[in-house]
C-alpha cells in the first residue's frame, strides 16, 4: 500500500447519473475490496446493495434513495483498490454533488458507515421534498453562464428555476418546477442554445425546492463525527477546502440547495498545482468535464481493471 503523495494529482468522485447495472463487475471479480465495500454498505442499509447494482431493476437503482449509497460505495471501492495496488495518494480531492461525500470518506474526514447512513437519508429527504413529477432538471448546452441565469429569471414566471450545476464552459444544468424548466427549454432554443436536454431524474437537485430537505439534513449532520481531511477536499458551494469541521458541515448543508461550482472547483485545483485528475467510480463524466474545463489537464477515469492498470502505469 502506497503512502507516497503525488503533489500534482487530484482524485474526483462522480455523483448521480453515472450509475449503471453491472457497474464495477469486472473490478469486483479481480479485487475483493469492491464486494467488501458494498457488503459493508449493505449491512448499514439492510438490503443487498451489490445485488441491486448488478441485477437491477434499473428503475430501482435509479431511485435517488438507492443511487446515492450505490455511488458512494462505488467511489470508495475504487479508492480502496487504488491504495491496495500501491497507487499514489493525491494532493487534492473533490466530488460532484453526492460525490463530495465520497471524497470526504476517502480523505479521512468521515467514516464510511456514517456516510452511507447520511447519503441514504439525504436521498430520502430529497425524494420526499418534491412530489414525483413536479420537479425537473435540464442541461443547457452552448450558452454562457450569465445567459443561462437570465434564462432562468425570464422563464420562472413565479416558480422556482435556477442554474444549479456549472459543469463546464457551455454546459449548465438548470433545476426547478417542471413547468418552469419546460418553459426554459423552449426559450433556450429560441435564444440560440445548441441543445436543451431534459435529464432523467425524479428530483430537482441543488435548487430552492431542496431547502426543507437541507434543514432536516442539517440536524443529522450535527450528530455525525467529522474530522479535518488528511487530503484537502474542494467543496461544491465555494470551490475551496473547508477551514474547519464546522465549515464541512455547513458546506454539505448548503450544497443540497446551492449550486455545484464544478468549473471553479477544477480551476482552483489546477491553480493549486494539479496536472492530473483521476475519476474514481463508474462512468467517465467528470474526466470529460475536467478536460473541457482545461485541455492541459491529464484526465483518467478508473472504473475497471484496464483503466486502473493504465492510470497506475501513467503515474508510476
Amino acid at each position: 500500500m502506497s503512502t507516497q503523495t503525488n503533489s500534482a494529482l487530484a482524485f474526483v468522485f462522480p455523483g448521480q447519473g453515472s450509475q449503471s447495472i453491472g457497474m464495477l463487475s469486472g473490478l469486483a471479480s479481480a479485487f475483493p475490496e469492491v464486494r467488501a465495500c458494498f457488503d459493508e454498505a449493505s449491512s448499514v442499509l439492510g438490503f443487498d446493495l451489490w445485488g441491486m447494482t448488478q441485477e437491477g431493476p434499473e428503475a430501482e437503482l435509479s431511485r435517488t434513495v438507492n443511487t446515492q449509497p450505490a455511488m458512494l460505495a462505488a467511489g470508495v471501492a475504487v479508492w480502496r483498490v487504488w491504495l491496495a495496488k500501491g497507487g499514489a495518494r493525491p494532493a487534492f480531492m473533490a466530488g460532484h454533488s453526492l460525490g463530495e461525500y465520497t471524497a470526504l470518506v476517502c480523505a479521512g474526514a468521515l467514516s464510511f458507515t456514517d456516510a452511507v447512513r447520511l447519503v441514504a437519508l439525504r436521498g430520502r429527504l430529497m425524494q420526499d421534498a418534491v412530489p414525483e413529477g413536479q420537479g425537473a432538471m435540464s442541461a443547457i448546452l452552448g450558452m454562457s453562464d450569465d445567459d443561462v441565469r437570465q434564462l432562468c429569471q425570464d422563464a420562472a414566471d413565479g416558480e422556482v428555476l435556477e442554474a444549479v450545476n456549472f459543469n463546464s464552459p457551455g454546459q449548465v444544468v438548470i433545476a426547478g418546477s417542471r413547468g418552469a424548466v419546460e418553459r426554459a427549454n423552449l426559450l433556450a432554443s429560441e435564444r440560440g442554445a445548441k441543445r436543451a436536454l431534459p435529464l432523467p431524474v425524479s428530483v430537482p437537485s441543488h435548487c430552492a425546492l431542496m431547502k426543507d430537505a437541507a434543514e432536516q439534513l442539517k440536524a443529522e449532520l450535527a450528530k455525525v463525527e467529522f474530522a479535518m481531511p488528511a487530503i484537502p477536499v474542494f467543496h461544491n458551494v465555494d470551490a475551496r477546502p473547508a477551514a474547519d469541521v464546522a465549515a464541512i458541515r455547513e458546506a454539505l448543508y448548503h450544497q443540497l440547495y446551492g449550486a455545484v461550482r464544478w468549473v471553479d472547483t477544477v480551476q482552483n485545483i489546477r491553480d493549486a498545482g494539479c496536472a492530473t485528475v483521476v475519476e474514481a467510480g463508474p462512468g467517465k463524466v467528470l474526466a470529460g468535464l475536467c478536460k473541457r474545463i482545461d485541455k492541459a489537464l491529464d484526465c483518467m477515469p478508473v472504473l475497471d481493471e484496464a483503466s486502473l492498470d493504465k492510470a497506475l502505469a501513467t503515474l508510476a
